[in-house]
């Protein structure tokens, strides 16, 4: 079902998230695998974002303006200062943030991104706008490891790549790694996929109302995510529509 590719790991590789955010969230860091294994007894966390919506206006976070110290990382923790030196970049529909473990980062108030991930709850929050739990307490911020693990300095983007045209579609790497590759798929008219036995294809509907026909057919709409296990083979994706591909190579 999960393909070949997927043997290396020892559970479901990815976790795909539609996060919605009413407001600023917490600003957070994800460790590598070596320092997430050997401190948390589980994986670390590189991901990717696409900007489903946005508000105009909306911003988030994506590493630092330029490196800083480790020294000048905690002071600015300690006295609430982080955000003088963190990177906002404006955001609008479409856009794409590779977030390699280690990176910074943070969602703005009023964007809508889909994130494809590594599998892994491993996060540690360096900064929450002084936000308090339901206990009263401000939320526990992870300030010594995140000491550990952040890259003090710009983040580092995945390169543009071309749109490659196809007969009644286009696709565009979005970003490739060794834990996934996505892709943004634009329908036309229809588009003809193939789900080999090296992985499963994931497709999170972003826009239209696709017709998916293989081994099954399935009628899908906006925010929906449909499997195509490996081996499936040949599909379809019928109707104008466009999405993110995420497999495994």
């Amino acid at each position: 079902m999960l393909g070949t590719n997927c043997e290396r790991f020892e559970n479901f590789p990815i976790l795909i998230k539609l996060i919605d955010a009413k407001d600023n969230l917490s600003v957070q860091v994800h460790p590598d695998n070596e320092y997430a294994m050997r401190v948390e007894g589980e994986y670390g966390k590189t991901e990717m974002w696409y900007v489903v919506d946005c508000d105009e206006g909306a911003t988030l976070l994506y590493g630092f303006k330029k490196e800083i110290s480790k020294d000048e990382f905690a002071e600015r923790i300690a006295n609430n200062t982080l955000l003088e030196v963190t990177n906002a970049v404006p955001v609008k529909k479409g856009d794409v943030f590779f977030i390699q473990s280690g990176t910074l980062h943070a969602i703005g108030k009023g964007i809508l991104i889909a994130e494809i991930q590594q599998n892994s709850n491993t996060t540690y929050r360096i900064y929450d706008y002084g936000r308090v739990g339901k206990d009263g307490k401000p939320r526990e911020l992870h300030v010594e490891k995140a000491k550990d693990v952040t890259v003090l300095g710009p983040a580092k983007a995945y390169p543009e790549t071309p749109v490659e045209q196809k007969d009644g579609f286009t696709v565009k790497l979005l970003s490739k790694c060794e834990y996934f590759t996505t892709y943004r798929v634009d329908v036309e008219s229809k588009a003809v996929l193939e789900a080999d036995e090296k992985s499963f294809n994931s497709i999170l509907v972003l826009e239209g109302a696709p017709q998916i026909t293989g081994e099954d057919i399935v009628n899908a709409k906006k925010g929906d995510s449909v499997f195509v296990s490996a081996g499936s083979g040949k599909y379809t994706v019928e109707g104008k529509c466009t999405f993110v591909l995420t497999k495994i190579d």
